[in-house]
């Protein structure tokens, strides 16, 4: 290997469009770019544009919320990589194996916020884990093997929404107990309206008489 023979990798340099060459070139006078117009123009850039009329990204509603910002990133990593890196001699299976013990042994670069396990090929050796993750078929595997994955409990949630909703709950289902409670009182009112309709006509045609007689008497 010599210095003049040092090469770049195929593809890697895209050689640039070579424009406004003449006419032989097909890109050449107004290269490529049409008569004339908006998008003869330098500073052309309408991405979304429709004319004038309501662009489709204004029309459509919002739906739904994007937590990208706050979203934890993971490297994952398979079981048959793990596998490999202990027949190679790079992992020691007896020791626990964490994020550290994965980048010295070259498995990954950097864990970022955490390693995740995953299920991905076949685990032959009695293992621990101690990660930031890993999904149900991993776990099984490794216990399978006879080894073991720890795996931190996930913190309860918090927050001034959390404390609402909570809140909302509470008032919601005093609300419904205090209901129940009311309509437990007015059933005996019904009862007793119930027991007077039922009474005999007569009664309760005595009973006006009564009332009708036991009036005072009008002046003259």
């Amino acid at each position: 290997m010599k210095l003049n023979e040092i090469r770049d990798n195929p593809g890697s340099a895209k050689t640039s469009k070579r424009l406004g060459r003449g006419i032989g070139s097909g890109k050449g006078k107004t290269s490529g770019r049409g008569v004339k117009g908006q998008s003869a123009r330098t500073g052309y850039s309408i991405d979304g544009f429709e004319g004038g009329q309501m662009p489709i990204y204004r029309r459509l509603p919002k739906r739904g919320f994007n937590n990208t910002v706050f979203a934890r990133r993971f490297n994952e990593v398979s079981l048959g990589r793990v596998q490999q890196a202990i027949d190679a001699g790079k992992l020691d299976a007896k020791a626990t194996i964490d994020a550290a013990a994965l980048v010295k042994a070259g498995v990954i670069r950097r864990p970022l916020d955490g390693v995740r396990l995953l299920s991905d090929g076949e685990l032959k050796a009695k293992a621990g884990f101690d990660l930031a993750g890993a999904s149900k078929a991993a776990i099984a595997k490794v216990e399978k093997a006879g080894g073991s994955v720890k795996v931190p409990e996930r913190p309860a949630r918090t927050g001034k929404f959390v404390d609402k909703l909570a809140k909302r709950a509470k008032e919601k289902a005093e609300k419904i107990a205090a209901a129940i409670k009311g309509g437990d009182k007015a059933q005996p009112k019904a009862a007793d309206k119930s027991a007077e309709n039922a009474a005999p006509k007569g009664e309760g045609k005595a009973k006006s008489e009564a009332k009708a007689t036991s009036k005072p008497a009008a002046k003259p």
